[in-house]
């Protein structure tokens, strides 16, 4: 990746180049390989980015940023990368693929807005929703558009009628040449963001995303995007997608996209937070199409350039400046708000909490067991009194290192402000949902599922038999079982007896990340807390203030054996 001193050196060079009639370039290398819709690359597979001519146009783009305002690279960098190449004579835009607005404390505590104003103060041209955009409720997510300073586009989020929600895509004329960004959201967004929101108060869906098993849908409403921009003149045709490359996300990914559409020049992706410089995926009539996405938490920022032969390339900048300080000064004004109560410290822990592999450093909470699953699961069953509870991997977002544990810790974990319940379950539900959660073993799923108060195996050398409907909700297990020998605390689970389970509204109410079968049952306790209350008072009141040795060991306590 591009360290961002390059550029200023660079933005220096081509202007002294420049005063003499010259003009400086430098092509970037490019992987050739196709994108496959089951592959992520997490390491960058070139060291070069194009340091564009002068007046070449320049998109800057980012996803998945979560909050992380200034964790890795910050927005304020972001101004500094768009200042430098202003300098070098190009005109720039900023654009947004999805989830920024939610992920951590900033955002939790404004409920999106103190984001959207930064994003307003960075400059920002044009964005596109991410599945967690909505985190925060249908009606919120539209009162945030209307304060945001660029638009939203998306051509397959619709209403109940089948009408937009917001313009398909957005064309911008620069230096002649008119560019259309076209926006589309993930399927998924159905079920990893909360159900409940995309619904009427009968349950009925009243808001939709294109989604269906084959991915034709969702292809259709593309194409009929693109061909519309096209229509109306663009020269350039770059996707906002927010549509990720994990094998969970089949058949909506980005490379699916554009091997069944045509007239795409690059696409610009997030959700799955890969990192990809610059790939090429064939589209339908077999032309390369541009992949990119810059990873998560604003560890890099996209450069899209675009020659004036039309020549495009991608490249990424992961380097601090000090070029964006008066978007630093109000970052630093908002965070000082919540600073006193983000740096409370609340508790202890003895031992390192863990949502990753400690030997290998990869994400594991989505696939396996992990101590702060365990603690987190044990939280909700505890406090609630229940049977089991269960937590899915996706709601539990960041490590918790050994030492002091902050308020704002807390809220890392759980940022998103779902809110504990207990209800009735029979045991054969209780079959089915584990059964949902093993269905990616060993892969990743959000909705893999920590548990409380359940000890069982699952033997991944039998192939899942769930059956999902096209918004990929629950619809039954159709075959052989993965999940064997379910103990609910000591006794092999019954299939007929009632149990009460313990977790929260996302799953048990809403059907978060696809658990329908909870949808109708008996609720017993209802939104009675918040999740990062739940595992704050689980620590303070239950544990002393103190998390132990009990959980000391990285992959938990045994509760899930993973027969591969």
């Amino acid at each position: 990746m591009k360290k961002l001193y390059s550029i200023l050196l660079a933005a220096t060079l081509v202007l002294s180049l420049a005063a003499c009639g010259t003009t400086a370039s430098v092509s970037s290398a490019s992987a050739e390989t196709p994108v496959s819709s089951t592959t992520e690359q997490t390491e960058t597979k070139t060291e070069v980015v194009t340091v564009p001519a002068a007046k070449d146009i320049v998109v800057l783009y980012v996803n998945d940023v979560h909050c992380g305002i200034d964790d890795n690279l910050g927005y304020q960098d972001l101004v500094t990368v768009k200042n430098a190449y202003e300098r070098m004579g190009h005109k720039v835009l900023i654009v947004d693929n999805g989830d920024a607005i939610q992920g951590d404390v900033v955002g939790t505590l404004s409920k999106g807005e103190a984001i959207i104003d930064i994003m307003n103060e960075s400059g920002f041209d044009v964005a596109v929703p991410g599945n967690h955009e909505f985190d925060y409720g249908m009606e919120r997510f539209l009162e945030l558009t209307k304060k945001a300073k660029f638009p939203y586009v998306s051509c397959n989020f619709t209403d109940k009628d089948g009408k937009p929600v917001f313009d398909a895509y957005k064309m911008i004329e620069v230096e002649g040449k008119k560019l259309a960004f076209v926006g589309i959201c993930t399927p998924k967004t159905i079920t990893s963001s909360t159900p409940k929101y995309f619904m009427n108060d009968a349950g009925e869906y009243i808001y939709f995303f294109g989604q269906d098993e084959t991915g034709e849908k969702l292809y259709g409403e593309v194409q009929a995007a693109v061909d519309a921009a096209r229509a109306d003149g663009a020269d350039y045709v770059i996707a906002l997608a927010h549509l990720g490359t994990e094998e969970d996300c089949a058949p909506w990914t980005s490379s699916e996209v554009i091997l069944n559409t045509t007239g795409i020049d690059v696409v610009l992706d997030g959700h799955s937070h890969s990192t990809w410089e610059e790939e090429h995926v064939k589209n339908k009539e077999g032309k390369d199409v541009i992949l990119t996405s810059t990873g998560t938490k604003l560890v890099a920022i996209g450069v899209m350039t675009i020659a004036a032969d039309g020549t495009i390339h991608t490249g990424l900048v992961n380097d601090k400046g000090e070029d964006g300080n008066s978007v630093k000064a109000y970052i630093n004004d908002i965070k000082t708000q919540n600073e006193e109560l983000i740096n409370q410290v609340v508790a202890h822990t003895d031992v390192e909490l863990y949502i990753t592999d400690p030997k290998t450093g990869e994400r594991m909470v989505r696939s396996n067991e992990t101590n702060l699953g365990d603690l987190c699961a044990d939280a909700y069953r505890i406090l609630s009194g229940a049977d089991i509870a269960f937590v899915n991997g996706g709601g539990v977002r960041v490590s918790i290192p050994a030492g002091d544990v902050t308020y704002g810790d807390i809220i890392k974990v759980h940022p998103f402000g779902n809110q504990m319940c207990v209800i009735e379950v029979t045991g054969a539900e209780i079959l089915d949902a584990l059964e949902m959660s093993a269905a990616k073993v060993p892969a990743e799923f959000g909705g893999f599922l920590q548990v409380s108060g359940l000890k069982y195996t699952i033997d991944t050398n039998v192939e899942s038999s769930v059956v999902t409907d096209d918004s990929k909700m629950f619809v039954e297990v159709s075959g052989d079982r993965r999940v064997k020998d379910v103990f609910v605390g000591d006794e092999p689970i019954d299939p007929n007896k009632t149990y009460t389970l313990a977790s929260h509204d996302y799953m048990l109410k809403n059907m978060g990340d696809g658990y329908s079968m909870f949808a109708d049952n008996k609720v017993l306790q209802d939104c009675v807390m918040l999740d990062n209350q739940v595992l704050m008072t689980y620590i303070i009141d239950v544990l002393g203030g103190n998390v132990g040795e009990d959980y000391k060991d990285p992959y938990g306590q045994g509760r899930i054996t993973i027969i591969e």
